[in-house]
């Protein structure tokens, strides 16, 4: 466990994986966590506090302190965790800490870092006015103005290379629905919904827009991935291989650990995923083998799928190769890492693997594989009667 009070200690801390800080015991149940930058010098504090009559922990953002310096930075972290720590013991955490809505937001965080929600929050929540509104007050206008803003803000389709400029386009429905799901959760976590049809019901301004989620039609068939494969850099191959033989989200893959694979049983344990459940696959041996390739003289808690540099993958990090492998390899320039999902769903289902299999590997629900591939069980349903026809 680190020493956090000690500067050359801390100047030394390196980001961990899934953004969890380094914690620094301060008593029984109560720790200060740092949180390194990836980008600059100093980091983020935390505060922790283990609640033994419910049985787990609470967690606290301080923030950057950065108008201190030096042991000032620790000891006055070291105050705000351990005063943070008597409030929660006296049942005063939800007064003190629940207030406006990046509040939630940020308590959110706390239950799920390094989600995919912190970067939502930061680009649409945290410098918006919804974000100064107390809880207490927010009602279904506030909600529904910030919904507006969201819909008219441009979205960003890629960063040139060149000065990083930016090419942007109008927000789709579904970018749209996306974006609004992490508030919605958060809220969701400390708000009971308001009666329906009043401006106390928060919760209706932030209702999806139906059929907004267009079935995916691109499709790359295995001669396609394979020139996709070839044509991609030594850095980022071992990657796009993997999103070619495995039907798993693109951050799901970035976020396995060397310890999620068992050589013995060519299995793979796929834990950060949209779904939040834990999945195990059995791998054929060829594609068990290409995976003990990746964990070789690696430590367990190391990225199965890492960068030269170490990192694990992230979108901002595979967006250029893979884009640069499509346009090396001739393939259409709309497809992306998940269009490599979708073309690995579509091949097992094609090959008749029961939908309900489908949707345990990839970490899906049977709705959503009937929605967006059942036109293809259709087919094969078609052909199969056609077989039989006398």
């Amino acid at each position: 466990m680190a020493d956090l009070s000690r500067i050359g200690e801390r100047d030394k801390l390196k980001p961990r994986s899934g953004n969890e800080p380094h914690w620094h015991r301060l008593r029984q149940g109560v720790y200060l966590g740092y949180r390194p930058s990836r980008k600059k010098v100093g980091g983020i504090w935390f505060a922790r506090f283990y609640d033994a009559e419910a049985n787990r922990n609470a967690r606290k953002r301080l923030g950057d302190y950065g108008t201190l310096s030096g042991h000032d930075v620790f000891k006055q972290a070291k105050a705000d965790a351990e005063a943070w720590a008597e409030t929660v013991e006296t049942g005063g955490e939800r007064a003190r800490e629940m207030e406006t809505v990046k509040d939630a937001c940020e308590a959110y965080l706390e239950q799920k870092p390094g989600s995919i929600a912190e970067g939502v929050f930061r680009r649409h929540v945290y410098s918006d006015p919804i974000a100064k509104v107390k809880l207490d007050k927010l009602r279904r206008h506030h909600l529904k103005a910030w919904r507006k803003r969201l819909e008219q803000a441009p979205a960003l389709v890629t960063r040139t290379k060149e000065a990083e400029r930016k090419r942007m386009k109008e927000r789709s429905k579904s970018t749209v629905n996306r974006d609004m799901v992490p508030l919605r959760a958060a809220l969701g976590m400390v708000l009971k919904p308001g009666a329906p049809n009043t401006d106390a019901a928060w919760q209706e301004a932030l209702r999806p827009f139906k059929g907004a989620d267009k079935r995916r039609e691109l499709y790359l068939d295995r001669d396609e991935r394979k020139k996709m494969i070839d044509a991609s850099c030594d850095e980022a191959k071992p990657f796009v291989k993997a999103l070619c033989v495995l039907p798993l989200r693109p951050g799901a893959l970035a976020g396995l650990k060397v310890r999620d694979f068992d050589k013995r049983t060519r299995a793979l344990t796929v834990g950060k995923d949209k779904n939040g459940n834990p999945r195990q696959l059995t791998m054929p041996q060829m594609i068990a083998e290409f995976f003990e390739t990746q964990v070789t003289d690696k430590l367990p808690t190391a990225s199965l799928f890492a960068r030269t540099s170490g990192e694990a993958w992230n979108k901002d990090a595979w967006k250029h190769p893979i884009k640069d492998a499509v346009e090396a390899a001739g393939l259409p320039r709309a497809a992306s890492a998940y269009t490599l999902r979708h073309s690995v769903i579509t091949d097992l289902i094609r090959a008749r693997l029961p939908i309900l299999t489908v949707a345990q590997l990839s970490g899906t629900s049977v709705a959503m594989i009937e929605k967006h591939y059942g036109h293809l069980v259709r087919d094969d349903a078609e052909e199969a009667l056609a077989s039989i026809a006398i």
